[in-house]
Protein backbone atom coordinates (compact mmCIF):
# COMPACT_ATOMS: atom_id res chain seq x y z
CA UNK A 1 0.00 0.00 0.00
CA UNK A 2 1.52 3.37 -0.97
CA UNK A 3 2.44 5.83 1.71
CA UNK A 4 -0.26 8.35 2.57
CA UNK A 5 -3.11 5.95 2.05
CA UNK A 6 -6.01 6.64 4.51
CA UNK A 7 -6.61 4.31 7.42
CA UNK A 8 -10.01 3.28 6.05
CA UNK A 9 -8.22 0.71 3.84
CA UNK A 10 -8.37 -1.63 6.84
CA UNK A 11 -10.74 -4.59 6.55
CA UNK A 12 -14.16 -4.43 8.26
CA UNK A 13 -16.77 -7.07 8.92
CA UNK A 14 -19.47 -6.91 6.23
CA UNK A 15 -22.39 -8.92 4.97
CA UNK A 16 -22.69 -10.44 1.48
CA UNK A 17 -25.56 -8.05 0.64
CA UNK A 18 -23.32 -5.00 0.82
CA UNK A 19 -20.05 -6.70 -0.20
CA UNK A 20 -19.95 -5.05 -3.62
CA UNK A 21 -20.65 -1.56 -2.21
CA UNK A 22 -17.97 -1.93 0.43
CA UNK A 23 -15.47 -3.27 -2.07
CA UNK A 24 -16.00 -0.33 -4.37
CA UNK A 25 -15.59 2.12 -1.48
CA UNK A 26 -12.37 0.47 -0.35
CA UNK A 27 -11.10 0.21 -3.88
CA UNK A 28 -11.76 3.86 -4.45
CA UNK A 29 -9.98 4.79 -1.23
CA UNK A 30 -7.00 2.48 -1.73
CA UNK A 31 -6.42 3.60 -5.30
CA UNK A 32 -6.57 7.27 -4.42
CA UNK A 33 -3.39 9.02 -5.33
CA UNK A 34 -2.07 12.00 -3.44
CA UNK A 35 -3.94 15.13 -4.45
CA UNK A 36 -6.94 13.26 -5.80
CA UNK A 37 -10.44 14.18 -4.58
CA UNK A 38 -11.74 12.02 -1.62
CA UNK A 39 -14.57 9.63 -2.50
CA UNK A 40 -17.99 10.43 -1.10
CA UNK A 41 -20.34 7.51 -0.24
CA UNK A 42 -24.09 8.04 -0.62
CA UNK A 43 -26.08 6.79 2.41
CA UNK A 44 -29.47 7.18 4.00
CA UNK A 45 -29.68 8.46 7.54
CA UNK A 46 -32.38 8.52 10.23
CA UNK A 47 -32.64 10.52 13.43
CA UNK A 48 -32.64 8.89 16.86
CA UNK A 49 -36.19 9.33 18.14
CA UNK A 50 -37.89 9.10 21.48
CA UNK A 51 -40.93 6.85 21.43
CA UNK A 52 -42.56 3.94 23.24
CA UNK A 53 -41.14 0.52 22.48
CA UNK A 54 -42.37 -2.83 23.70
CA UNK A 55 -40.70 -6.16 24.29
CA UNK A 56 -43.02 -8.55 22.47
CA UNK A 57 -42.78 -12.34 22.88
CA UNK A 58 -44.11 -14.14 19.82
CA UNK A 59 -45.24 -17.76 19.63
CA UNK A 60 -47.43 -20.10 17.65
CA UNK A 61 -50.54 -21.29 19.48
CA UNK A 62 -53.71 -23.34 19.04
CA UNK A 63 -57.19 -22.08 19.94
CA UNK A 64 -59.33 -23.91 22.49
CA UNK A 65 -62.88 -23.18 23.71
CA UNK A 66 -63.45 -21.51 27.06
CA UNK A 67 -65.26 -24.65 28.23
CA UNK A 68 -65.89 -28.03 26.64
CA UNK A 69 -67.96 -31.00 27.73
CA UNK A 70 -68.07 -34.41 26.05
CA UNK A 71 -71.36 -35.94 27.25
CA UNK A 72 -70.98 -39.68 27.89
CA UNK A 73 -73.98 -41.74 29.10
CA UNK A 74 -73.58 -43.92 32.20
CA UNK A 75 -75.79 -46.65 30.76
CA UNK A 76 -75.89 -48.51 27.45
CA UNK A 77 -79.23 -48.13 25.70
CA UNK A 78 -80.62 -47.22 22.27
CA UNK A 79 -81.10 -43.52 21.53
CA UNK A 80 -84.81 -42.77 21.84
CA UNK A 81 -84.65 -39.18 20.57
CA UNK A 82 -82.30 -36.26 19.90
CA UNK A 83 -83.56 -32.72 20.51
CA UNK A 84 -80.54 -30.88 19.07
CA UNK A 85 -78.16 -31.11 16.12
CA UNK A 86 -74.70 -29.82 15.31
CA UNK A 87 -74.58 -26.05 15.58
CA UNK A 88 -77.51 -25.84 18.00
CA UNK A 89 -77.07 -23.35 20.83
CA UNK A 90 -77.98 -24.85 24.19
CA UNK A 91 -78.39 -23.68 27.76
CA UNK A 92 -77.15 -25.27 30.96
CA UNK A 93 -79.55 -28.03 32.07
CA UNK A 94 -81.29 -28.27 28.68
CA UNK A 95 -82.42 -31.78 27.64
CA UNK A 96 -80.39 -32.80 24.58
CA UNK A 97 -81.25 -36.48 24.12
CA UNK A 98 -83.20 -39.33 25.70
CA UNK A 99 -82.20 -43.01 25.81
CA UNK A 100 -84.66 -45.91 25.90
CA UNK A 101 -85.82 -45.98 29.55
CA UNK A 102 -89.13 -47.85 29.91
CA UNK A 103 -87.56 -50.61 32.01
CA UNK A 104 -85.89 -48.02 34.22
CA UNK A 105 -89.16 -46.17 34.75
CA UNK A 106 -90.89 -49.43 35.72
CA UNK A 107 -88.13 -50.28 38.21
CA UNK A 108 -88.38 -46.81 39.70
CA UNK A 109 -92.15 -47.19 40.07
CA UNK A 110 -91.73 -50.53 41.86
CA UNK A 111 -89.18 -49.17 44.31
CA UNK A 112 -91.38 -46.13 44.84
CA UNK A 113 -94.14 -48.44 46.14
CA UNK A 114 -91.75 -50.21 48.51
CA UNK A 115 -90.52 -46.86 49.74
CA UNK A 116 -94.05 -45.61 50.41
CA UNK A 117 -94.88 -48.82 52.29
CA UNK A 118 -91.77 -48.58 54.48
CA UNK A 119 -92.58 -44.97 55.22
CA UNK A 120 -96.11 -45.93 56.31
CA UNK A 121 -94.76 -48.66 58.62
CA UNK A 122 -92.35 -46.21 60.17
CA UNK A 123 -95.06 -43.64 60.79
CA UNK A 124 -97.36 -46.31 62.27
CA UNK A 125 -94.61 -47.55 64.57
CA UNK A 126 -93.78 -44.09 65.81
CA UNK A 127 -97.40 -43.04 66.30
CA UNK A 128 -98.94 -46.32 67.60
CA UNK A 129 -99.30 -47.45 71.27
CA UNK A 130 -96.72 -49.67 72.96
CA UNK A 131 -95.86 -52.97 71.27
CA UNK A 132 -97.45 -56.21 72.58
CA UNK A 133 -94.64 -57.08 74.99
CA UNK A 134 -94.74 -53.62 76.46
CA UNK A 135 -98.50 -53.84 76.86
CA UNK A 136 -98.22 -57.21 78.68
CA UNK A 137 -95.52 -55.89 80.99
CA UNK A 138 -97.71 -52.88 81.73
CA UNK A 139 -100.65 -55.10 82.67
CA UNK A 140 -98.44 -57.30 84.85
CA UNK A 141 -97.07 -54.24 86.63
CA UNK A 142 -100.58 -52.93 87.19
CA UNK A 143 -101.73 -56.32 88.63
CA UNK A 144 -98.69 -56.47 90.89
CA UNK A 145 -99.49 -52.98 92.12
CA UNK A 146 -103.06 -53.92 92.89
CA UNK A 147 -101.92 -57.04 94.74
CA UNK A 148 -99.43 -54.97 96.70
CA UNK A 149 -102.18 -52.53 97.68
CA UNK A 150 -104.46 -55.41 98.76
CA UNK A 151 -101.77 -57.09 100.82
CA UNK A 152 -100.98 -53.76 102.42
CA UNK A 153 -104.59 -53.40 103.51
CA UNK A 154 -104.68 -56.98 104.84
CA UNK A 155 -101.53 -56.41 106.79
CA UNK A 156 -102.84 -53.14 108.26
CA UNK A 157 -106.12 -54.77 109.24
CA UNK A 158 -104.45 -57.74 110.92
CA UNK A 159 -102.07 -55.48 112.72
CA UNK A 160 -105.05 -53.63 114.27
CA UNK A 161 -106.70 -56.89 115.27
CA UNK A 162 -103.45 -58.18 116.75
CA UNK A 163 -103.07 -55.05 118.84
CA UNK A 164 -106.66 -55.51 120.06
CA UNK A 165 -105.86 -59.12 121.01
CA UNK A 166 -108.37 -60.48 118.54
CA UNK A 167 -105.82 -62.26 116.26
CA UNK A 168 -102.87 -64.52 116.98
CA UNK A 169 -99.31 -63.49 116.21
CA UNK A 170 -98.78 -66.04 113.44
CA UNK A 171 -101.59 -64.60 111.30
CA UNK A 172 -99.96 -61.17 111.50
CA UNK A 173 -96.60 -62.61 110.51
CA UNK A 174 -98.18 -64.44 107.57
CA UNK A 175 -99.73 -61.17 106.40
CA UNK A 176 -96.29 -59.51 106.60
CA UNK A 177 -94.75 -62.26 104.44
CA UNK A 178 -97.52 -61.88 101.83
CA UNK A 179 -96.98 -58.12 101.77
CA UNK A 180 -93.25 -58.53 101.22
CA UNK A 181 -93.82 -60.97 98.34
CA UNK A 182 -96.32 -58.63 96.72
CA UNK A 183 -93.93 -55.71 97.00
CA UNK A 184 -91.09 -57.74 95.44
CA UNK A 185 -93.33 -58.89 92.60
CA UNK A 186 -94.42 -55.33 91.90
CA UNK A 187 -90.84 -54.04 91.84
CA UNK A 188 -89.78 -56.79 89.43
CA UNK A 189 -92.71 -56.09 87.13
CA UNK A 190 -92.00 -52.36 87.14
CA UNK A 191 -88.34 -52.92 86.31
CA UNK A 192 -89.29 -55.22 83.43
CA UNK A 193 -91.70 -52.62 82.11
CA UNK A 194 -89.09 -49.89 82.35
CA UNK A 195 -86.58 -52.07 80.48
CA UNK A 196 -89.04 -52.77 77.68
CA UNK A 197 -89.94 -49.11 77.45
CA UNK A 198 -86.26 -48.10 77.26
CA UNK A 199 -84.98 -50.83 74.93
CA UNK A 200 -87.85 -52.62 73.25
CA UNK A 201 -89.51 -49.59 71.71
CA UNK A 202 -86.14 -48.11 70.73
CA UNK A 203 -85.26 -51.27 68.82
CA UNK A 204 -88.64 -51.33 67.15
CA UNK A 205 -88.19 -47.76 66.00
CA UNK A 206 -84.67 -48.50 64.79
CA UNK A 207 -85.88 -51.46 62.76
CA UNK A 208 -88.63 -49.37 61.16
CA UNK A 209 -86.17 -46.57 60.40
CA UNK A 210 -83.71 -49.04 58.84
CA UNK A 211 -86.37 -50.47 56.56
CA UNK A 212 -87.35 -46.96 55.53
CA UNK A 213 -83.78 -45.95 54.70
CA UNK A 214 -83.22 -49.13 52.69
CA UNK A 215 -86.38 -48.58 50.68
CA UNK A 216 -85.47 -44.94 50.14
CA UNK A 217 -81.99 -45.84 48.88
CA UNK A 218 -83.38 -48.32 46.35
CA UNK A 219 -85.91 -45.75 45.18
CA UNK A 220 -83.28 -43.04 44.75
CA UNK A 221 -81.06 -45.48 42.86
CA UNK A 222 -83.89 -46.29 40.49
CA UNK A 223 -84.63 -42.60 40.02
CA UNK A 224 -80.95 -42.01 39.23
CA UNK A 225 -81.11 -44.76 36.61
CA UNK A 226 -83.98 -42.92 34.94
CA UNK A 227 -82.04 -39.64 35.04
CA UNK A 228 -79.05 -41.36 33.38
CA UNK A 229 -81.25 -41.91 30.33
CA UNK A 230 -81.76 -38.14 30.01
CA UNK A 231 -78.72 -36.37 28.54
CA UNK A 232 -78.59 -32.72 29.65
CA UNK A 233 -76.05 -29.99 28.92
CA UNK A 234 -73.83 -29.01 31.87
CA UNK A 235 -72.85 -25.68 30.29
CA UNK A 236 -74.06 -22.94 27.95
CA UNK A 237 -72.62 -23.42 24.49
CA UNK A 238 -72.90 -24.88 21.01
CA UNK A 239 -73.26 -28.52 20.00
CA UNK A 240 -70.13 -29.31 17.97
CA UNK A 241 -70.48 -33.08 17.62
CA UNK A 242 -73.29 -35.66 17.54
CA UNK A 243 -71.97 -39.07 16.67
CA UNK A 244 -75.17 -41.18 16.53
CA UNK A 245 -78.69 -41.15 15.09
CA UNK A 246 -81.96 -42.05 16.86
CA UNK A 247 -82.28 -45.80 17.28
CA UNK A 248 -78.56 -46.49 17.40
CA UNK A 249 -77.00 -47.97 20.53
CA UNK A 250 -75.31 -45.53 22.87
CA UNK A 251 -72.49 -47.21 24.79
CA UNK A 252 -71.71 -46.31 28.38
CA UNK A 253 -68.55 -44.25 28.64
CA UNK A 254 -68.48 -43.30 24.94
CA UNK A 255 -69.09 -39.65 23.94
CA UNK A 256 -72.59 -39.08 22.59
CA UNK A 257 -72.58 -35.26 22.25
CA UNK A 258 -69.96 -32.52 22.57
CA UNK A 259 -70.83 -29.01 23.77
CA UNK A 260 -68.38 -26.11 23.60
CA UNK A 261 -68.57 -22.63 25.09
CA UNK A 262 -67.00 -20.47 22.36
CA UNK A 263 -68.08 -17.09 23.75
CA UNK A 264 -64.37 -16.77 24.55
CA UNK A 265 -61.34 -18.68 23.30
CA UNK A 266 -58.03 -19.62 24.86
CA UNK A 267 -54.85 -19.68 22.80
CA UNK A 268 -52.37 -22.15 24.27
CA UNK A 269 -48.70 -21.86 23.41
CA UNK A 270 -45.42 -23.37 24.59
CA UNK A 271 -42.47 -20.98 24.81
CA UNK A 272 -38.87 -21.26 26.10
CA UNK A 273 -38.35 -20.72 29.80
CA UNK A 274 -36.27 -17.49 29.49
CA UNK A 275 -39.08 -15.78 27.56
CA UNK A 276 -41.77 -17.15 29.88
CA UNK A 277 -39.91 -15.63 32.84
CA UNK A 278 -40.64 -12.18 31.37
CA UNK A 279 -44.42 -12.76 31.25
CA UNK A 280 -47.03 -12.67 33.98
CA UNK A 281 -50.79 -13.13 34.32
CA UNK A 282 -52.62 -10.01 33.15
CA UNK A 283 -50.12 -8.96 30.46
CA UNK A 284 -51.76 -7.82 27.24
CA UNK A 285 -51.49 -9.88 24.07
CA UNK A 286 -52.86 -10.09 20.54
CA UNK A 287 -54.00 -13.11 18.56
CA UNK A 288 -53.44 -13.06 14.81
CA UNK A 289 -55.69 -15.47 12.94
CA UNK A 290 -55.01 -16.54 9.34
CA UNK A 291 -57.46 -14.84 7.01
CA UNK A 292 -58.39 -12.11 9.50
CA UNK A 293 -57.28 -8.54 8.89
CA UNK A 294 -57.34 -7.32 12.47
CA UNK A 295 -55.67 -9.09 15.41
CA UNK A 296 -57.80 -9.91 18.45
CA UNK A 297 -56.96 -8.34 21.81
CA UNK A 298 -56.51 -10.67 24.78
CA UNK A 299 -54.89 -11.16 28.17
CA UNK A 300 -52.55 -13.77 29.61
CA UNK A 301 -54.53 -15.89 32.08
CA UNK A 302 -52.11 -18.76 32.79
CA UNK A 303 -48.33 -18.99 33.03
CA UNK A 304 -47.62 -22.58 33.96
CA UNK A 305 -45.51 -22.87 37.12
CA UNK A 306 -43.84 -26.04 35.81
CA UNK A 307 -42.02 -27.03 32.64
CA UNK A 308 -43.51 -29.47 30.19
CA UNK A 309 -41.47 -32.67 30.80
CA UNK A 310 -41.32 -33.54 27.10
CA UNK A 311 -40.46 -30.20 25.51
CA UNK A 312 -39.01 -28.40 28.59
CA UNK A 313 -41.10 -25.36 27.64
CA UNK A 314 -43.66 -23.34 29.59
CA UNK A 315 -47.34 -23.37 28.64
CA UNK A 316 -48.99 -19.96 28.28
CA UNK A 317 -52.74 -19.28 27.96
CA UNK A 318 -54.10 -16.13 26.33
CA UNK A 319 -57.85 -15.57 26.68
CA UNK A 320 -59.85 -13.39 24.30
CA UNK A 321 -63.50 -12.59 23.65
CA UNK A 322 -65.17 -14.18 20.65
CA UNK A 323 -68.44 -12.24 20.19
CA UNK A 324 -69.29 -13.39 16.65
CA UNK A 325 -67.73 -16.85 17.02
CA UNK A 326 -65.33 -16.05 14.21
CA UNK A 327 -62.46 -17.69 16.12
CA UNK A 328 -62.70 -21.45 15.68
CA UNK A 329 -61.23 -23.87 18.24
CA UNK A 330 -58.45 -25.92 16.72
CA UNK A 331 -57.12 -23.03 14.58
CA UNK A 332 -53.34 -22.39 14.58
CA UNK A 333 -52.70 -18.72 15.39
CA UNK A 334 -49.83 -16.38 16.13
CA UNK A 335 -49.47 -14.81 19.58
CA UNK A 336 -47.78 -11.52 20.38
CA UNK A 337 -47.45 -11.01 24.13
CA UNK A 338 -46.19 -7.74 25.61
CA UNK A 339 -43.57 -8.56 28.23
CA UNK A 340 -42.42 -4.97 28.86
CA UNK A 341 -43.22 -1.46 27.64
CA UNK A 342 -40.68 1.39 27.81
CA UNK A 343 -41.95 4.95 27.20
CA UNK A 344 -39.62 7.67 25.85
CA UNK A 345 -37.08 5.13 24.64
CA UNK A 346 -34.32 6.07 22.15
CA UNK A 347 -35.17 4.08 19.03
CA UNK A 348 -33.40 3.44 15.71
CA UNK A 349 -33.95 0.92 12.89
CA UNK A 350 -32.62 -2.51 13.78
CA UNK A 351 -30.64 -2.71 10.50
CA UNK A 352 -28.55 0.24 11.68
CA UNK A 353 -26.82 -1.94 14.27
CA UNK A 354 -23.43 -3.36 13.34
CA UNK A 355 -21.29 -5.95 15.07
CA UNK A 356 -17.59 -5.18 15.32
CA UNK A 357 -14.84 -7.80 15.19
CA UNK A 358 -14.46 -7.66 18.97
CA UNK A 359 -18.18 -8.50 19.42
CA UNK A 360 -19.30 -5.03 20.46
CA UNK A 361 -22.38 -3.38 18.97
CA UNK A 362 -21.89 -0.23 16.98
CA UNK A 363 -23.66 2.19 14.66
CA UNK A 364 -22.33 4.60 12.05
CA UNK A 365 -23.26 8.10 13.23
CA UNK A 366 -23.70 10.83 10.63
CA UNK A 367 -21.61 13.69 12.03
CA UNK A 368 -22.04 17.39 11.39
CA UNK A 369 -18.68 17.29 9.58
CA UNK A 370 -20.24 15.24 6.78
CA UNK A 371 -18.47 12.02 7.79
CA UNK A 372 -19.60 8.69 9.24
CA UNK A 373 -18.21 7.93 12.68
CA UNK A 374 -18.23 4.49 14.27
CA UNK A 375 -20.03 4.73 17.65
CA UNK A 376 -20.25 1.98 20.24
CA UNK A 377 -23.76 1.55 21.63
CA UNK A 378 -25.65 -0.77 23.94
CA UNK A 379 -28.95 -2.13 22.58
CA UNK A 380 -32.05 -2.88 24.64
CA UNK A 381 -35.51 -4.05 23.64
CA UNK A 382 -36.20 -5.08 20.07
CA UNK A 383 -39.65 -4.73 18.51
CA UNK A 384 -39.94 -5.81 14.93
CA UNK A 385 -37.51 -3.73 12.84
CA UNK A 386 -36.84 -1.25 15.66
CA UNK A 387 -34.38 -1.44 18.51
CA UNK A 388 -33.91 0.54 21.71
CA UNK A 389 -30.54 2.21 22.33
CA UNK A 390 -29.75 2.25 26.04
CA UNK A 391 -26.29 3.86 25.82
CA UNK A 392 -24.16 5.64 23.22
CA UNK A 393 -26.67 7.93 21.49
CA UNK A 394 -28.99 10.76 22.38
CA UNK A 395 -32.20 12.08 20.92
CA UNK A 396 -31.61 14.02 17.69
CA UNK A 397 -28.44 12.16 16.69
CA UNK A 398 -28.44 10.79 13.18
CA UNK A 399 -27.32 7.29 12.22
CA UNK A 400 -26.69 5.63 8.88
CA UNK A 401 -29.66 3.40 8.13
CA UNK A 402 -28.70 2.15 4.68
CA UNK A 403 -25.17 1.59 3.40
CA UNK A 404 -23.51 1.29 6.80
CA UNK A 405 -22.20 -2.26 6.31
CA UNK A 406 -18.53 -2.23 5.45
CA UNK A 407 -18.40 1.57 5.67
CA UNK A 408 -15.02 2.58 7.17
CA UNK A 409 -14.85 4.95 10.08
CA UNK A 410 -14.55 8.66 9.20
CA UNK A 411 -15.74 8.09 5.62
CA UNK A 412 -17.11 11.14 3.89
CA UNK A 413 -20.80 10.65 3.20
CA UNK A 414 -23.68 12.31 1.47
CA UNK A 415 -27.34 11.79 2.19
CA UNK A 416 -29.03 10.05 -0.75
CA UNK A 417 -32.81 10.10 -0.93
CA UNK A 418 -35.24 11.11 1.76
CA UNK A 419 -34.25 10.39 5.33
CA UNK A 420 -36.23 7.70 7.06
CA UNK A 421 -37.53 7.64 10.59
CA UNK A 422 -37.95 4.58 12.82
CA UNK A 423 -41.72 5.03 12.68
CA UNK A 424 -41.73 4.86 8.88
CA UNK A 425 -41.11 1.13 9.01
Amino acid sequence: MPLGQPARCRRYKKTPVYAVVAFLVLLAGCSQEPGEKEAVVPVQVVPVEKTTIQHVVSAEAVLFPLQQSALTPKISAPVKAFYVKRGSRVRQGQLLATLENRDLIAAAQDTKGSYDQAQAVYETTTAADLPEQVQKATLDAQAAKQLLDAQQKVYNSRQDLFQQGAMPRKDLDQAGVDLTNARNQYELGQKHLDALMAIGKQQALKAAAGQLESAKGKYLGAEAGVSYSEIRSPIDGVVTDRSLYPGEMAAAGMPLLTVMDVSQVIARAHIPQPEAALLKVGDSATITVPGEDQPVEGRITVVSPALDPNSTTVEIWVQAKNPRSRLKPGTSVQLAMVAASVPDALVIPANSLLTAQDGSTTVMSAGSDGRAHQTTVRAGIRQGDRVQIVEGLKAGDRVVASGAYGLPDNTKITVAGPAETPNDK
